[in-house]
């Protein structure tokens, strides 16, 4: 059975919640993704981030990326999965939930990302068909 830490690219980290966006920016640049989970004060998922939020919720409508917040940006209730989930548990919620990076919790802590380049790499085309469908549908 293929679970979420087997497919999993490890190494991700947090972002505190009072972290400024101009150094969450600076540190997707050096660890070149897209998106950083965000932390609570204990260490917890509370969010996550993206690029593209940083662009049209900040910088878009004024807003100093120096003076505001990761945590101002994150909404609704964070999505995660289990590191001993089944893949199908994975693709269930990031379909259900239409999302593309999945933090990956292990023992209360994030031990990686799931992203849809992850599933790519360990789904068949009928399963990729099927995500992409769910996941980029209008609703």
């Amino acid at each position: 059975m293929t679970m979420a830490k087997d497919i999993m690219h490890e190494g991700a980290q947090w972002i505190p919640m009072t972290e400024t966006l101009d150094r969450a920016a600076r540190l997707m640049r050096e660890l070149d993704v897209g998106s950083l989970p965000v932390s609570d004060a204990n260490e917890r998922l509370c969010g996550i981030i993206t690029d593209r939020d940083i662009v049209t919720k900040c910088v878009a409508v004024g807003r100093d990326p120096a003076e505001c917040t990761a945590g101002e940006l994150c909404e609704g209730t964070p999505r995660w999965i289990d590191a001993e989930a089944d893949i199908g548990d994975v693709l269930r919620e990031m379909q259900e939930h239409q999302i593309r990076r999945l933090p990956v919790i292990e023992r209360k802590r994030l031990v990686g990302m799931i992203s849809e380049s992850d599933l790519a790499r360990h789904l068949t085309e009928e399963q990729i068909a099927a995500f992409a469908e769910n996941v980029y549908a209008a609703r």
